[in-house]
């Protein structure tokens, strides 16, 4: 049994309740009810039949909630039909039996009250601003659009995209302006496909947009109709700026093509460094015999002026091994300070006696006690060597080839610059020259990684190359390397 003290909390915590309490008979006439009832309806209800006085019914209808409680023995949760126009409750009722031993003594009722209008439109003006913020703070671009082109959402990032303000764009802008040409139609089309992400979406679509300024930005478009019924009323895209991702693909592409051009390079070192090995051998016995010949048989004039000429030669062959045994030393990039000037002489030593170099006229304009730099001198004559080449090819074998030393005007740098007379290269394929895969060369002739692999080696080194050319007036590649001991731009290692 329940103490007088918590039967008094039970009826105080009924009574502080702002919800619709009452319990009725089993013939529907009010027994008690909480404080909260009698003030909203009066305190005469006790006695009176509920169906009479909150439902202004005649007698308890099949809608009835305590009279589905008693036929049923079970409690009962009803909510409101709106259009059900002869209850005038307005609330969600639960209602349960109260029983003494198997037969129901009387019917509890406890209403819900409904949210009012004014907590409804509350409850939209939270929703509406969840929304807007979710909208505003996305990392992506969010544009809606009506069926006309008129801009109904523009979100911060699609400020940033395009370089409109949301004023801008709300005010005087239609969605067409934001795509070059007939592609807004063209994703029109797709939307209203199937075969883009199905009827009324399109998934992760590239296309180009255009800027305020003109610029043209390559974006991924997540799209989608909105409906109304069956009907179309706006669009909606998701715009992300694809110019980040295409600078790290660019980058990876990149690193991939000096990686591969590396392992190309690798791979003719240890060539050339086998095949001049090979060539030392008989060298050896040439210069060893000839000298044999010289000193142990008299022989007249002419005989010795050849066999002179005989072992000239062969030292000069024996030079070029040596040089070339230099040029394929492999390293594990060793950066210390080298002598540019020796570096470049040591390539032309290998290249200017070639075929292609024949009619081609070599100027140098060393600089004399140019500071050592501090590079890895391996991967600097790859650099030379590159470039050289394209010099002597882009000049078809006839020409002038200029190599030059000298300080930057700060004196902490070093230049050197290779300038042919070829026929030059056109501005708009100017700025191509060191990507990776571009050539201008016949197909067979050119990887397009050359340069690209010189502009990483220079990068690596903390330096900067850069090119000018004018069309009929030739090339000139102008290298800038640090004459400071730590390099920036890579590592220094391998003592």
């Amino acid at each position: 049994m329940r103490s007088e003290l918590e039967k008094e909390y039970l009826l105080k915590a009924i009574d502080a309740s702002k919800r619709i309490f009452f319990i009725i008979s089993p013939d529907f006439e009010i027994l008690a009810t909480n404080r909260y009832t009698t003030e909203k309806y009066g305190p005469d209800m006790i006695g009176k039949k509920c169906y009479n006085l909150l439902c202004d019914w005649e007698s308890p209808g099949d809608n009835c909630p305590a009279l589905n409680v008693i036929q049923g023995l079970e409690p009962v949760l009803r909510k409101k039909n709106n259009e059900d126009s002869s209850d005038k409750w307005t609330t969600c009722r639960y209602s349960y039996p109260i029983f003494s031993g198997e037969k129901i003594d009387a019917v509890a009722v406890l209403e819900f009250d409904r949210p009012s209008r004014e907590e409804i439109e509350e409850q939209l003006r939270h929703a509406n601003a969840f929304f807007k913020n979710l909208i505003l703070s996305s990392v992506d671009g969010v544009i809606a659009a009506d069926k006309t082109g008129r801009i109904l959402i523009f979100n911060d990032a699609a400020v940033e995209v395009s370089g409109y303000s949301v004023e801008e764009a709300l005010g005087n802008l239609d969605i067409r302006d934001f795509y070059p040409g007939d592609a807004a139609r063209e994703i029109m089309q797709k939307l209203r496909s199937d075969d883009f992400g199905g009827k009324g979406k399109l998934k992760s679509y590239q296309v180009d947009v255009i800027k305020k300024d003109r610029e043209i930005i390559p974006i991924r478009l997540n799209a989608a109709i909105v409906y109304k019924g069956d009907k179309e009323v706006a669009s909606i895209g998701f715009f992300h700026d694809m110019r980040e991702d295409l600078r790290i693909k660019s980058e990876l592409e990149k690193t991939q093509s000096q990686l591969l051009q590396a392992e190309k390079m690798s791979s003719l070192g240890k060539l050339s460094a086998g095949v001049a090995h090979q060539l030392n051998n008989p060298l050896g016995g040439i210069t060893l015999y000839t000298k044999f010949l010289l000193e142990d048989y008299d022989l007249a004039d002419d005989a010795k002026k050849d066999l002179n000429r005989i072992l000239q030669e062969a030292k000069r062959c024996s030079d070029t091994v040596k040089e070339l045994l230099e040029f394929a030393r492999q390293t594990s990039h060793m950066v210390k300070p080298n002598d540019l000037n020796k570096a470049l002489l040591r390539t032309m030593f290998l290249l200017e006696n070639q075929t292609l170099f024949q009619n081609i006229e070599i100027e140098k304009n060393f600089k004399e006690n140019l500071p050592q730099v501090p590079v890895d001198i391996q991967q600097m004559n790859h650099v030379f060597m590159n470039i050289i080449l394209n010099a002597a090819q882009a000049m078809d074998g006839k020409g002038t080839l200029t190599l030059t030393t000298k300080f930057a005007p700060t004196g902490d740098r070093v230049i050197v610059e290779i300038a042919d007379t070829g026929p030059g290269i056109p501005e708009d394929t100017l700025k191509h020259i060191f990507e990776p895969f571009f050539t201008t060369k016949e197909e067979g002739k050119g990887t397009g990684l050359g340069l690209s692999m010189v502009y990483g080696i220079i990068e690596d080194h903390g330096g900067k190359i850069t090119a000018k050319s004018k069309v009929g007036s030739g090339t000139t590649l102008i290298i800038e390397l640090s004459l400071k001991t730590a390099n920036e731009g890579g590592k220094e290692s391998g003592e």
